[in-house]
């Protein structure tokens, strides 16, 4: 069964045909991959959907996309990933987002993040839950620490090239307590 999570303004789903083309041109977008080593083709955005997809289909969860209610425009993807051994912080579950430049500074991220965290947490019952990115990705580390997220460590990346100016990644983590503590003091 695929999960579907509505927030105030967003819905998260599984992928759907007509998110292959929009999906495709952020991919491309120099300014959204700008802390991702290389742009992805069409076929790559593609292949990277169906994998995506395929793990939704076989957990329920995973990195949805995410549609705008209002219009039903597909603005990015969000969500949870089960990490069984890459890094040396592994098992983890991590969290991870994706908008392109039209709906960044709006919340939406934060607001996306913050169910697929509430989803990890009072749902599948997870402990904790990490989120990674490049050290020089100041936009995304600011979202880890307003999500209350707190650093664990930095590391190089197994996948990123040594010369690369991104092999170097941060880690940041939560805990459902942490989480849990955070929501009822914000209400």
């Amino acid at each position: 069964m695929c999960i579907s999570i509505e927030t105030d303004r967003l819905i998260l789903r599984p992928w759907g045909k007509n998110d292959a083309l929009p999906f495709a041109e952020m991919s491309q977008d120099k300014e959204v991959m700008r802390y991702f080593p290389t742009l992805l083709s069409k076929y790559e955005s593609d292949a990277l959907i169906q994998r995506i997809q395929s793990y939704i289909d076989q957990q329920g969860w995973g990195f949805w996309a995410i549609e705008l209610k209002e219009s039903g425009e597909f603005i990015g993807f969000t969500g949870l990933h089960h990490q069984p051994d890459k890094f040396e912080f592994s098992p983890c579950t991590e969290i991870g987002w994706r908008l392109k430049c039209s709906a960044w500074g709006k919340g939406f991220a934060f607001e996306a993040a913050t169910a697929s965290l509430n989803f990890g947490f009072n749902s599948l019952n997870l402990k904790e839950i990490v989120a990674f990115t490049a050290q020089l990705n100041e936009p995304s580390e600011k979202l880890m620490l307003r999500l209350g997220m707190h650093k664990i460590q930095n590391f190089e990346h197994p996948d990123i090239e040594e010369k690369s100016p991104l092999k170097m990644h941060v880690c940041y983590a939560i805990t459902a307590t942490e989480f849990n503590q955070l929501r009822q003091s914000n209400k």
